[in-house]
């Protein structure tokens, strides 16, 4: 029964992200609402099995998996081309990657990763995440005032501290669930009293629905997009392997290079198999730390239930068209929520680990910190004056923190 509770979680912690990114690019690359389903119906099917598959076969840690917000530079940049071009290179960027991964390669990578690194990652990953936070507390499709959107994102955050501190056991694993349920019905509460009712039409859609009729990959390959591509994976590479590298330290996990060979590894057969379904490739998410510290649970068997729950969603579009209408507010007070969480942890094992003694230390965590939050707050339109084969790396706040760490703590900075 625990373990469906712990599962239940993270089934819903999963969901932000899958519908966040699946909407963004299914908007982009659809008009009509139907294919924009299918699409994020595809995101959600692709990302269950690869879950399962990682839990069981790859880096078997606690982490969950999601669609690859750095996937979205090149996919971006690449609009304006044939869905094909995209599909094609995201299936050969993840070819080279499980290709790399199976070889060894990143095994040898595993001494870069000291407790300082390990540490600085799993802030990073709160701050970077911060602009995305920024947009869903005051999003622009609310119609209630922004102050009432960050009252509102502020109560259900301290409630949800609140009962984490006076819940005890398989209850704690709950508040995340219980703050998305409470939270949904109490904004829909507060618009009815704020913003008139509204008489927009609500799409008929079936409840049940197969979608692999709906596959047609088709090899098409373009130099220039497969180049921007390999850069994104690049950065995705660094990301998944920042991620297991956190999770695994603050577990203290064994055998962590067959663990980073074997996840990295899924991780680009999964980005294959989302080339074939035409949709974004998938990569492991360091945000689990903070959901590990806030429930206390660390067994990778309760992301199973989670990986089913998805499977059996992607096949029901009614269901994805209602969990979408989750408000922006309650997502990203969550993410709040977990994120805090998140920097705790991270100070902690500083602390228990005595990683900071003297000025130079607190240099290698503080300074890729600031440079990545700098960079996940850079205007669009001085993106786009950067080079386009520098963007996925430059343009990417977490990419750019993981290697200044990196470049502090082995290079610069060396003690």
């Amino acid at each position: 029964m625990e373990i469906i509770i712990y599962g239940l979680q993270w089934f819903v912690v999963s969901i932000p992200a899958l519908l966040i990114i699946g909407k963004l690019i299914a908007t982009m690359q659809y008009n009509d609402l139907g294919q924009q389903i299918i699409y994020i119906q595809k995101l959600i099917f692709v990302t269950s099995i690869v879950l399962i598959a990682q839990v069981l076969w790859g880096h078997r840690l606690p982490l969950v998996l999601g669609p690859a917000t750095v996937l979205l530079i090149g996919i971006i940049a690449s609009q304006s081309s044939r869905p094909e071009f995209i599909s094609t290179s995201v299936f050969i960027g993840g070819l080279v990657l499980a290709l790399v991964a199976f070889s060894g390669l990143f095994a040898h990578v595993q001494k870069l990763f000291t407790v300082r690194v390990v540490s600085v990652i799993l802030i990073l990953i709160a701050f970077t995440l911060s602009p995305v936070i920024l947009n869903l507390i005051f999003s622009p499709e609310s119609a209630i005032p922004p102050l009432f959107n960050l009252s509102f994102a502020m109560l259900l955050c301290l409630g949800m501290f609140t009962a984490n501190k006076l819940l005890t056991g398989v209850w704690k694993a709950t508040v995340v669930v219980f703050g998305i349920l409470f939270g949904s019905i109490a904004h829909a509460l507060l618009q009815t009293v704020l913003v008139p009712a509204s008489s927009a039409s609500v799409p008929e859609l079936p409840m049940f629905s197969l979608f692999f009729g709906d596959l047609s990959f088709k090899f098409a390959l373009d130099p220039g997009i497969l180049l921007s591509f390999l850069f994104c994976y690049l950065a995705l590479s660094i990301n998944d392997l920042g991620s297991i590298q956190s999770v695994g330290g603050l577990l203290n996990a064994s055998s962590m290079e067959e663990r980073v060979s074997k996840g990295v590894g899924i991780t680009g057969l999964g980005n294959v198999t989302a080339g074939l379904f035409g949709v974004v490739g998938p990569v492991n998410f360091s945000f689990s730390p903070g959901l590990i510290t806030a429930t206390g649970c660390a067994s990778r068997y309760s992301l199973l239930p989670a990986g089913v729950g998805l499977l059996i969603l992607s096949f029901f579009p009614a269901a994805v068209n209602f969990i979408s209408n989750i408000p922006p507010v309650v997502i990203g007070s969550v993410l709040v929520y977990l994120m805090s969480a998140q920097i705790a942890s991270g100070l902690l094992m500083l602390t228990e680990r005595s990683a900071i003694s003297g000025f130079n230390e607190g240099l290698i965590v503080g300074f890729p910190i600031l440079i990545a939050t700098i960079l996940a707050f850079i205007p669009s339109e001085f993106l786009t004056t950067f080079p386009p084969i520098l963007r996925p790396v430059v343009g990417n706040g977490f990419v750019m923190g993981v290697i200044t760490v990196i470049l502090l703590e082995r290079l610069i900075l060396k003690t």
